[in-house]
């Protein structure tokens, strides 16, 4: 983050105009869910009639509500909100990712480039479209009708050139790898044992594989149309699969795959028995609601040792006695969390050792 406002401001210094709250698009293909989201709520799955709440949002769209309201003023069940942003993005080609229960359309610059309005499971779609470098408006419009809610909007750039501002001028960057007059070959999928339940990708081109059976889980890898896995588990009402893939796990969403025999065979295991999830270390799971700063102690005072991002999923491994603080895991550094800036995903975080 402390990279991409550098660019901004030496962007601005060189053109000599005011800054604006506006970020840059990452160079990098790295998913991007924006900043500077505004959303209205209304009490009707139409978006009619005046809305009966507005927010400001302090990250992107990232939501898994599951039968509960978003807001006080707006009921569980149907009901529906349009959101909306202006982002600064890098001329290119992005793959938009979007993913609803129930209906979804996207505007950009407004015009209709994704129309899913309509009642469904959870569901994932993807596009394609080219952008001229600057401004440009997004709005995702959002209903829930009954049982379950959920919604997650996020961007790649998977295609173009990225000029990276420097004092002096700089490089031209081309995203993706140099170029290689060796083809590198393509990571082989992983064995699978003979008579094992397996998993094929059958209603995506790409389809995300996730360190947990949530939509707000970070994506471990990317499954393709026709790949085919090694089921290992299941949760309990059998929606999410974990797959063996090469050398590591992932869940994946069962609407999107082809089961070779019975679903339900498959063991239910537990949310985040994915090797190498550090969550799996501690039977406590919160998530972040909100940019974080991991800390050497549990104080505002202690030094900073990381930056934890929005929606990231951590082990709860202690706390304070006063619950204000939790001890954690990110990315291999133990570290403090305040408390007020996580979700409860799994277990009771008053149960964690007093550890500090």
């Amino acid at each position: 983050m402390a990279k991409r406002w550098i660019a901004v401001l030496i962007a601005v210094l060189a053109l000599g105009v005011a800054a604006v709250s506006v970020p840059l698009v990452s160079a990098r293909p790295a998913q991007e869910f924006g900043v500077g989201w505004t959303v209205q709520y209304f009490n009707n799955v139409n978006l009619q009639g005046n809305p009966v709440a507005v927010e400001t949002l302090s990250g992107g769209i990232n939501f898994n509500w599951g039968s509960n309201p978003p807001n006080p003023n707006v009921p569980s069940q149907n009901w529906s909100a349009r959101y909306s942003s202006s982002q600064n993005f890098l001329a290119g080609t992005y793959q938009f990712v979007v993913s609803s229960d129930d209906g979804v359309r996207v505007l950009i610059d407004g015009i209709v480039v994704l129309d899913r309005f309509i009642g469904r499971p959870l569901t994932t779609d993807t596009f394609n479209i080219t952008l001229t470098q600057g401004v440009h408006t997004l709005v995702v419009e959002y209903f829930q009708g009954i049982d379950q809610a959920a919604l997650q909007f996020q961007w790649f750039q998977v295609g173009g050139i990225v000029t990276t501002p420097t004092p002096f001028g700089g490089p031209t960057a081309t995203l993706g790898p140099a170029p290689t007059n060796t083809r590198i070959p393509p990571t082989p999928l992983p064995e699978i044992p003979p008579g094992s339940l397996t998993a094929t990708v059958v209603r995506a081109s790409v389809l995300l594989a996730r360190s947990g059976p949530f939509i707000g889980s970070p994506v471990v890898t990317r499954l393709l149309r026709g790949q085919t896995y090694q089921v290992i588990g299941r949760d309990a009402d059998a929606r999410w699969f974990l797959l063996q893939l090469s050398g590591f796990q992932g869940w994946a969403w069962g609407y999107y795959l082809f089961i070779n025999g019975n679903e339900f065979n498959a063991p239910i295991v537990g949310p985040f028995t994915t090797a190498g999830d550090p969550a799996a270390m501690s039977g406590i799971v919160v998530q972040s609601n909100d940019g974080l700063r991991l800390r050497a102690a549990p104080t505002t005072a202690s030094q900073q040792i990381g930056r934890i991002p929005w929606g990231y999923l951590l082990p709860v491994l202690g706390r304070t006695a006063d619950g204000l603080w939790y001890q954690t895991q990110y990315l291999g550094t133990i570290g403090w969390i305040a408390s007020g800036f996580v979700d409860v995903i799994q277990g009771d975080p008053n149960s964690a050792p007093v550890t500090g």
